[in-house]
């Protein structure tokens, strides 16, 4: 009897070895824990996809907040991401603004337009702050307010002397633009280097009357149209040390040009003119001069433009830029709060603001003020 059952147990254990230990059971095997594990346990499997599924709407959620979120006129401070975001909205000129990943807000803009009388020109202004926010506090407190009072004399001369074809002295949009630029600039730097600020800013600007476009630029902010066929005509062009007569300049002062992530001015600054940066300007090796341009309006029949500090340029080229703003003109800032947040989700990591300027009616003269 005992004999019987060790025979019965040895051939079980051959079966065992036989069967169980073949490849194809224990892929088989593997297979049905899969699934009885799948369909034993699918609450805990639910939980996950679950748990999963609410983190992405939570943030596609968010995204849709800060993209749909908007408010009208004046300045806000919202959207916690982005530490410090300004925006405005009147009539027919938005801007937004945002600290983006920098760890301070120094970007700043101003938007001057005469509701009393509108034949004077408006003022657009972006001024991009480097080394602390002196510099282009300075800029947005003093310089169009100096350009409103001079173009006001102007235009009140001009009235005077309409039969005129030249003024006696002189002056037009581009020259008044120049000397205030520059006057301001050393009015800056008394107050700057005499309590040791080496701030700087870029300073971009714009003057729109009724016919005539006239646009200012120091350092590398940057202005782009979008005419009557929806061309990116350029505004300004960025003062970068790289550029040939830049580098020439700066050699024949005496100075160097040294590439640290990006070409520098003395390995210190990644742009070769700006308003402020006394330590650069004592050296003479960073100038204030601005580059001017001016625009035909009946001729380009402008649909708007977009005057912003160099955060959106590290994301969008000229064109793409136009392409984007001309799909959103619809919306609340006309397409300046989508573009700021696509630069920010871009990777961008500056302070990024952007003006978007609509001109009205299809010959695209003035804005409506």
């Amino acid at each position: 009897m005992i004999e019987d059952t060790m025979t019965l147990l040895s051939l079980l254990g051959r079966i065992m070895r036989y069967f169980l230990l073949r490849p194809e059971t224990l892929f088989l095997l593997c297979i049905s824990l899969a699934l009885w594990s799948y369909f034993f346990h699918t609450d805990e499997v639910k939980t996950i996809v679950k748990s999963s599924r609410d983190a992405v709407k939570m943030v596609k959620g968010k995204v849709a907040e800060i993209m749909q979120n908007d408010k009208f006129g004046g300045l806000d401070v919202l959207d916690a991401e982005f530490s410090k975001t300004l925006e405005f909205k009147s009539n027919n000129v938005a801007v937004y603004s945002i600290q983006g990943r920098r760890d301070h807000m120094e970007d700043r803009f101003e938007v001057v337009t005469d509701i009393v009388n509108k034949s004077h020109p408006s003022i657009f202004g972006i001024f991009d702050g480097h080394g602390g926010e002196a510099a282009a506090d300075f800029a947005k407190a003093h310089l169009s307010e100096a350009l409103r009072q001079q173009l006001l004399s102007y235009d009140r001369e001009k009235e005077k002397e309409k039969d005129e074809k030249e003024r006696s002295d002189g002056l037009s949009y581009p020259s008044i633009l120049e000397q205030q630029i520059l006057a301001l600039d050393r009015d800056m730097l008394d107050k700057l280097s005499a309590v040791y600020n080496e701030a700087g800013t870029t300073c971009l600007v714009a003057l729109l009357s009724d016919k005539e476009l006239t646009v200012a630029n120091v350092g590398d902010s940057r202005g782009v149209l979008c005419d009557k066929d929806g061309n990116a005509i350029a505004l300004s062009h960025d003062h970068k040390p790289y550029q040939l007569k830049e580098r020439k300049r700066i050699k024949k002062a005496g100075g160097f040009i040294s590439f640290n992530g990006s070409w520098r001015v003395q390995g210190i600054l990644a742009m070769s003119r700006s308003l402020g940066d006394y330590p650069l300007k004592n050296l003479n090796v960073v100038i204030p001069d601005p580059d001017i341009m001016t625009f035909d309006l009946d001729k380009l029949q402008p649909e708007f433009m977009i005057l912003a500090s160099d955060g959106l340029w590290d994301a969008f080229s000229n064109e793409e830029a136009i392409r984007f703003i001309k799909e959103r003109l619809d919306e609340p800032h006309f397409g300046a709060k989508s573009i700021v947040l696509q630069s920010f989700y871009r990777g961008c990591p500056d302070n990024i603001t952007v003006m978007v300027v609509k001109f009205k009616g299809a010959g695209g003269k003035a804005v409506e003020q």
